[in-house]
């Protein structure tokens, strides 16, 4: 990645419905790093070409539109460039922002992807249950800090895993998870989950892939249920690691299942009315790691990957 300078017209050319942006806030996303990779199939989203400009989720300020639903002065969130200013010809990825009563950057996490991520993936996928047992991985991150919050909500007995004593720390003193476990300090992550759930497991929320899923499956409850999020443990390799415990979901007659955020964006407003009252009487908190100007987007992004961020990483391009 390069930081390029060149000029733009801030005006939408005629005829157009394209809406021309400030870009306030970027958001650094693992899925991200797919898109850097030759597509070995159909994807859900194109990779990204090399000479443009990265795209991904940020908040932008609209300076100028031919589009009928935007007006200069709109604050949105979707998909953008990451660059000052974006034309961006796609409006149909664009939500408008009418809550303004909250930090701005939250439309990058709990109000934007990484929120409907959290709700689609345990509500919709996982169908939890008061008393159920939930475990997290990378709980301290974008999506699983959320999951957490909500399966305590419902009356959960929740255990995320993290990969220093900091998060671990955050999970139990700011989330309210009931226990966490520092992942590299466990020599036998079988051994760990049985520690932490004697009983089993009846939803495990996947962001990690690898041996923890591996180690998940051994620990899996009758019914069970694994909503497969992320799997980044997987992504830098050049060949992924398999999986040797499948045959767990055929004796718990289990179920896991991969779902994508977008597929659920159609109910965003009723994720709204559940997550906003949640935030402003401070049932549900959310932690950023705010990275400051453009130019340091790209260590932004890498740090993902080797858990250098604490919380949700957003990038700072301008604040109004």
């Amino acid at each position: 990645m390069q930081v390029k300078t060149s000029s733009i017209k801030l005006k939408v050319p005629d005829g157009s419905e394209a809406v021309l942006v400030k870009n306030l806030y970027l958001s650094c996303d693992p899925y991200m790093r797919g898109r850097m990779n030759r597509p070995i199939s159909a994807s859900y989203i194109g990779s990204f070409q090399p000479g443009s400009p990265i795209s991904g989720y940020g908040v932008s300020k609209v300076l100028d539109s031919g589009h009928p639903n935007f007006k200069k002065g709109d604050l949105v969130w979707g998909l953008t460039g990451w660059e000052e200013y974006s034309l961006i010809t796609a409006t149909e990825s664009l939500f408008k922002i009418h809550n303004t009563d909250v930090p701005l950057s939250y439309y990058t996490g709990i109000l934007g992807m990484p929120g409907m991520t959290a709700y689609a993936g345990f509500y919709e996928i996982c169908s939890p249950k008061k008393g159920e047992y939930v475990f997290v991985s990378a709980a301290s991150g974008a999506v699983g800090q959320l999951v957490g919050q909500f399966a305590k909500l419902l009356g959960c007995y929740v255990v995320g895993s993290a990969g220093s004593k900091d998060k671990v720390d955050l999970l139990k003193n700011k989330f309210g998870f009931d226990e966490a476990f520092n992942y590299k300090e466990e020599s036998d992550l079988d051994a760990a989950l049985k520690r932490y759930f004697p009983e089993g497991i009846d939803i495990y929320f996947e962001n990690v892939g690898g041996k923890m899923l591996d180690a998940v499956l051994l620990n899996l409850r009758v019914h069970g249920r694994i909503a497969v999020c992320g799997l980044i443990s997987q992504y830098n390799l050049e060949r992924p690691e398999g999986v040797h415990n499948l045959s767990a979901l055929l004796l718990k007659q289990a179920r896991m299942e991969g779902f994508l955020a977008p597929s659920f964006y159609h109910k965003y407003s009723n994720y709204l009315e559940l997550v906003l009252p949640y935030i402003k009487e401070g049932k549900v908190t959310y932690v950023e790691d705010i990275a400051e100007g453009l130019e340091s987007s790209p260590a932004a992004l890498v740090g993902l990957f080797t858990g250098r961020n604490v919380g949700k990483q957003v990038v700072v391009v301008a604040r109004e």
